[in-house]
């Protein structure tokens, strides 16, 4: 029935646009005898009935398929008893031309006329031909009027376009300007400073020189890391340059303030800073590696891995189906195979996610593959709390930081839910339409909660109206694998487009994309600290991103035991990553279940 209605809704229109392009005037104005009884359209193709009335063939064709009398007279008729009507026929082909003519363009007529050799003067043609010259020329200086008011339309929207862009660059020259001349004052004061301080030095050394080295090498190196990245660091210069002169009009004094306390535009120091955390650093170094179980076991995936609140023990989980906690300065200090956990819980199911508590220092929750998240007591490792609502895998779990008693857990069942380990059941409930990828509770607040869905999208929420996210962050192209706060106002994304964004939650804004690794299938980590924000890659390396510069700052790539490896080698990835709070160092695994420590090096 459904197919049915659908063709009858649609038949007529395409039916109307086929006849409308073919057959001439509106029907009212039509002889109604010419007319088909039962498309109500000029007859085309007449045919006759025995009992004299004429239709379209297809028409009464199609008609007496389904029945066997005339639709005018109800008279038993068949196939038998239609004949073509030919005089009907003849008057309808001199009723199409007449329409035709009286439809052709002058051009036609005069094209007609000729060929049917009407008699025409020479001065006739003299005449008409003058006429159609006339004709051209206006045709042609209305066609070049109009050309050139597009031309000039355009000209001017250049025009405004290069003169915006050339005050924008008169102005950013005014900023480097201003800067430049802050900046030689600061270096004047700073060596005179050093001078004195030399002099003074010297009093107590028989050779002054000696004791200060030119360090031409750390410099030189700094210098070509810059005009590297020179593109980027140009952009996120004149950002917050700009950033900084439009936050003068709306807080003037405040910006006066600043600008007398430090000697020069606070843009600047912004930008200070961030050249200096850049510059800091250019590769990563390993310092530990432990081995999470058996090398020949593809089990040994490591899922997530987590700093507790002090930083001193780490807990990692996977495929292997336990949780293992081990002492950082234990994996710091002793050799590489003298590493055992302090902690050990075994589960029912592979885990995905893990979560320490920040404020309870020996609760930590698990998420694993058949939707249980799990609040564990390491101290007794025993869990305190099993949620089996979740009707597929919980890929995600995590303990807001402001209301320690909350947390949150995203599936592939299309929910997120919020607990409270004060009770059994979920507090809340988010429907959704895609699988949850990740979740994160803002470390600001207990009521927003940021969702990375396989809809490609981030899902804002603030839990006390969750009939609709508050906002919705676009751009990544595939799945959005992890969400993680770089502050209460800066959220990191990461997706399985190869992409890493930076989004600023308070204002609604992307601020930056960052690529470079690789990551197309996997969940390859995700950690953010104040300055950096850090992932693997599905080609086993670990890559870190500044958070104002869209290129890496450092990588390392895992090593690969070949005699281990083989041929399976090159499908090595890295599964977890974590920063130690905002220190240089952080944790990483790969899906060898190899865990090594790395710090940022010059």
């Amino acid at each position: 029935m459904g197919g049915e209605s659908s063709m009858g809704a649609l038949v007529p229109s395409l039916y109307s646009e086929a006849t409308t392009s073919k057959m001439p005037p509106p029907t009212e104005e039509l002889d109604k005898d010419i007319l088909c009884p039962i498309c109500m359209q000029i007859i085309k193709d007449a045919f006759l009935t025995s009992c004299g009335h004429s239709f379209c063939y297809m028409c009464i064709t199609t008609h007496l398929r389904n029945k066997n009398d005339c639709p005018c007279c109800s008279h038993y008729l068949t196939n038998n008893r239609i004949f073509p009507n030919f005089l009907l026929n003849k008057l309808l082909e001199r009723n199409y031309a007449r329409q035709a003519a009286k439809n052709a363009s002058p051009y036609e007529h005069l094209r007609q006329a000729l060929q049917q050799g009407c008699e025409v003067s020479v001065k006739e043609l003299d005449g008409l031909l003058t006429l159609l010259a006339e004709k051209k020329r206006k045709m042609e200086q209305e066609e070049a009027e109009r050309n050139m008011k597009i031309l000039l339309e355009f000209l001017c929207c250049l025009r405004k376009q290069k003169l915006d862009e050339l005050n924008e660059i008169q102005t950013d020259l005014q900023y480097i300007k201003e800067d430049i001349n802050a900046v030689e004052r600061q270096r004047t004061e700073l060596c005179r400073a050093k001078d004195r301080c030399s002099l003074k030095l010297g009093m107590f050394a028989d050779d002054p020189n000696s004791q200060f080295v030119t360090q031409s090498g750390p410099i030189a190196s700094k210098k070509k890391w810059v005009h590297a990245q020179f593109n980027d660091l140009q952009d996120c210069y004149l950002q917050k340059r700009r950033n900084w002169v439009r936050q003068a009009y709306k807080d003037e004094e405040r910006d006066a303030d600043i600008m007398n306390r430090e000697g020069y535009n606070p843009g600047l120091e912004d930008f200070k800073a961030v050249l200096t955390n850049f510059t800091r650093y250019s590769r990563l170094r390993a310092v530990a590696e432990l081995r999470h179980g058996d090398l020949f076991h593809s089990a040994n995936i490591v899922s997530s891995i987590e700093f507790d609140r002090d930083d001193e023990l780490f807990a990692t989980a996977g495929v292997s189906r336990r949780i293992k906690i081990f002492e950082f300065s234990s994996v710091m200090n002793e050799p590489a195979d003298a590493h055992c956990p302090v902690v050990e819980m075994s589960t029912r199911s592979k885990l995905s996610c893990l979560s320490w508590n920040k404020y309870t220092k020996n609760h930590i929750a698990s998420s694993d593959y058949e939707g249980i998240v799990t609040v564990w007591d390491v101290t007794t490792r025993q869990s305190i709390m099993e949620y089996e609502e979740h009707e597929k895998r919980a890929w995600s779990v995590d303990f807001s930081r402001t209301e320690p008693s909350m947390l949150v857990s995203g599936s592939d069942d299309c929910k997120v839910k919020i607990w409270s380990t004060k009770q059994e059941a979920s507090v809340l409930n988010i429907d959704m339409k895609a699988n949850i990828c990740s979740v994160k509770y803002n470390p600001g607040s207990s009521i927003h909660v940021a969702v990375g869905s396989a809809d490609h999208h981030i899902h804002y929420y603030d839990l006390r109206n969750i009939s609709q996210p508050l906002y919705v962050f676009s751009g990544h192209r595939k799945a959005v694998s992890y969400v993680k706060f770089v502050s209460s106002n800066e959220l990191a994304s990461a997706s399985t487009d190869s992409t890493l964004r930076l989004w600023d939650v308070k204002d609604n804004l992307a601020l930056r994309t960052f690529r470079g690794h690789a990551n197309e299938k996997n969940f390859v980590g995700l950690t953010v600290n104040s300055e950096y924000i850090a992932c693997g890659s599905e080609t086993n390396e670990v890559f870190v991103y500044h958070k104002a510069i869209s290129k890496p700052a450092a990588r390392h790539r895992f090593s690969t035991d070949l005699e281990n490896g083989g041929d399976d080698a090159g499908s090595y990835f890295i599964s977890a990553v974590c920063w130690k709070s905002d220190s240089p160092t952080m944790l990483t695994a790969n899906s060898q279940g190899t865990i090594k420590v790395l710090v940022l090096a010059e």
